[in-house]
């Protein structure tokens, strides 16, 4: 009983409290609700932005199957549209491919930059820093390439483009007849990539420099060389 009796002195105050300050319970009650509001249609607009983003990505790259007029435009329209979606920086390096691949070497460097400064924490930065490279390669600035290109090499290690790289490197390498950097990194193209046509690509360039250069490719001795021959006895 006396429990009974406890329990309902405290309701009542509490009833009492909330009486006095109705209003400010109410103001809070109605704030915490718009919050919660607020947040869901942050969540449901970004849901909604990433949606219309990628159809219309996916609406660019298909136009690319049937024409390539103004291909670089559009993404970079649709890079700035949606910046802050996932399909901004993908639109941003495909505009730079576009550019790359209609020979306009300094925009397409441009935007490759540009996605390294805005993104240069997303997964898909090794394809910005690759195409700076390419670039520089493109427009005959070897030793600005061969820096560039070493410099994705070494400290990028995990980026999936290592291997381009590396051959690209060991490629301008020969160019300026040096044999023995550019023989190590078409061996290490090889090695990570046996099967795939860049992996045979370096096992060619290798054949070739071994041809020009057999003094860097010594051959193992044989595992009965050098071996002493002992005759059985009849």
């Amino acid at each position: 009983m006396e429990t009974d009796v406890t329990e309902s002195i405290s309701f009542y105050k509490v009833w009492a409290w909330l009486e006095v300050r109705k209003k400010p319970v109410a103001w809070c009650a109605a704030i915490l609700v718009a919050l919660g509001l607020f947040i869901w249609f942050l969540i449901w607009q970004h849901d909604e932005k990433e949606i219309a983003a990628g159809q219309a990505l996916s609406g660019v790259l298909l136009a690319q199957n049937t024409t390539r007029s103004n291909l670089s435009g559009a993404y970079l329209k649709l890079a700035s549209t949606y910046s802050d979606s996932s399909a901004g920086p993908r639109a941003l390096l495909l505009a730079a491919g576009s550019l790359f691949i209609e020979g306009q070497y300094d925009q397409a460097k441009t935007q490759f930059d540009r996605f390294r400064r805005e993104y240069g924490d997303n997964p898909m930065v090794g394809e910005a820093l690759l195409g700076i490279a390419a670039c520089l390669d493109a427009q005959g600035k070897t030793d600005e390439a061969i820096a560039a290109y070493g410099d994705l090499v070494q400290r990028h290690p995990g980026q999936s483009v290592i291997p381009q790289a590396k051959f690209a490197l060991a490629r301008l390498f020969e160019a300026q007849n040096k044999p023995e950097p550019a023989r190590n990194l078409f061996e290490d193209v090889y090695r990570s990539n046996p099967y795939d046509s860049l992996g045979s690509e370096a096992g060619m360039r290798l054949e070739e420099l071994r041809m020009k250069y057999p003094a860097l490719f010594p051959t193992a001795p044989s595992p009965t060389n050098n071996m002493p021959i002992t005759l059985e006895k009849p």
